[in-house]
């Protein structure tokens, strides 16, 4: 995985309505693997962070959290993100 690819993944992973399964579907990395790359990647602390506000209500990480309503990975009116495959 270049370095690019990892700091997409992170930024992703940061967002909070950026679902895991969208970040599968564009690098073919799961869930597991993200929580194992940004733990290897992140300082301890921002780690924990992390993972606290993954948990939360606010974060809709999971695809099952979100309204069914939504079926996108992205903005209806977002045009092209370099390096986003999906778009």
């Amino acid at each position: 995985m270049t370095e690019v690819e990892i700091d997409r993944i992170i930024e992703m992973a940061w967002e909070d309505r950026t679902p895991f399964e969208a970040i599968e579907a564009q690098f073919g990395v799961s869930e597991s693997e993200v929580i194992k790359l940004m733990r290897r990647e992140l300082k301890e602390s921002s780690f924990r962070m992390w993972r606290k506000r993954v948990n939360s209500g606010v974060s809709q990480k999971h695809a099952r959290k979100r309204n069914p309503e939504i079926s996108r990975f992205k903005c209806s009116r977002q045009r092209s993100i370099s390096n986003n495959k999906i778009s």
